[in-house]
């Protein structure tokens, strides 16, 4: 892909153990010049207060908190990085990432693969601070409730990462994973 091909961030989200992390880095990895940011990190910026992201009373927390991690992922793009977002990003909190990122189009891209394989790999992580099965049971049935245009859905996550990266990729070139309208939900 030539560099100025893409600038738009690509969002690569779904639930805990999607292989969110996995592909989004294999997909930044066709870029020159690229930032990888993982939303995790700004969740992790809460120092005091903190309400755990899945519970219901969590959501204004949330908003903020995806506010701010879209602003950091306008700035690099607007700087001419090319940006790949790793995060738990649901339709529902989708309006005020777009908020903070600002104007540019941006590609969204859904991992939901089946729930037992989500939940295999969550259990199975060894240097990774979330391990909740009732979490993330939970959250894969908010992505499987969403309604997400299929044209922003890989459901078949649980084939190799490399394939997956690549029908990332390749909707990102045909512009398929393009978000429509900035503000409103795929």
């Amino acid at each position: 892909m030539r560099p100025d091909a893409v600038t738009e961030p690509i969002l690569v989200t779904g639930p805990p153990g999607a292989g969110k992390s996995t592909v989004a880095a294999l997909v930044a990895e066709a870029f020159p010049t690229v930032a990888l940011v993982p939303g995790d990190a700004f969740f992790a910026f809460w120092s005091r207060g903190f309400v755990q992201p899945w519970r219901p009373e969590s959501r204004a927390q949330n908003a903020t908190i995806l506010t701010a991690a879209g602003a950091a992922v306008g700035a690099y793009s607007r700087g001419g990085c090319q940006v790949v977002y790793d995060g738990v990003l649901g339709p529902w909190l989708l309006p005020a990432f777009l908020a903070g990122a600002g104007p540019a189009p941006v590609h969204y891209v859904v991992l939901l693969p089946p729930l037992e394989v989500c939940l295999a790999r969550v259990t199975g992580r060894a240097d990774h601070p979330f391990d909740d099965p009732a979490a993330t049971r939970q959250m894969h049935d908010e992505f499987a409730r969403a309604d997400v245009d299929p044209r922003h859905l890989i459901t078949d996550g649980d084939v190799d990462a490399a394939s997956v990266a690549a029908r990332v990729l390749t909707r990102v070139r045909d512009g398929s994973a393009r978000l429509r309208q900035r503000r409103s939900i795929p």
